[in-house]
């Protein structure tokens, strides 16, 4: 019986030596790995516009931030549809610096609407989904 449990003992005491080894090589070797990433953030994912008179002015804007360090690049922006119109600027955004992407919805068209905007960039997250939403009523 004390050799099962002094083998026990000594199995339990191996494991665990493996168990600290690993994780000490495992953190070394992520503290040696040098990672230059672009890390994007919105202020907000979603723009409500609410309740808007048809024809007035559909353009908002999504403010985001590069918290990463390094270079952020906005490859593509694209809608869901073309009744909204996205534009954003081409160049690099450094890192802890914000940029603007503005989208344009035509409120020509009556009614209720919720469409997508398709951000892609070298960013940790390539794809970032925003949405615009809200209701054109008819002018009075």
């Amino acid at each position: 019986m004390k050799t099962v449990q002094n083998t026990f003992k000594t199995a339990t005491l191996l494991c665990l030596l493996v168990v600290a080894t690993a994780t000490s090589f495992g953190q070394m070797a992520l503290d040696k790995v040098d990672v230059n990433v672009a890390i994007i953030t919105f202020d907000a994912e979603t723009m409500d516009y609410g309740t808007i008179e048809q024809n007035s002015n559909g353009e908002r804007t999504f403010t985001f931030t590069n918290n990463g360090n390094a270079p952020l690049i906005i490859s593509n922006v694209k809608s869901s549809c073309g009744c909204t119109v996205p534009s954003y600027s081409k160049t690099p955004i450094a890192p802890n610096t914000s940029g603007v992407i503005t989208v344009k919805y035509d409120t020509k068209r009556v009614g209720a609407f919720s469409k997508t905007i398709t951000v892609t960039s070298n960013a940790t997250e390539q794809t970032t989904k925003l949405k615009v939403k809200g209701n054109v009523v008819a002018a009075k």
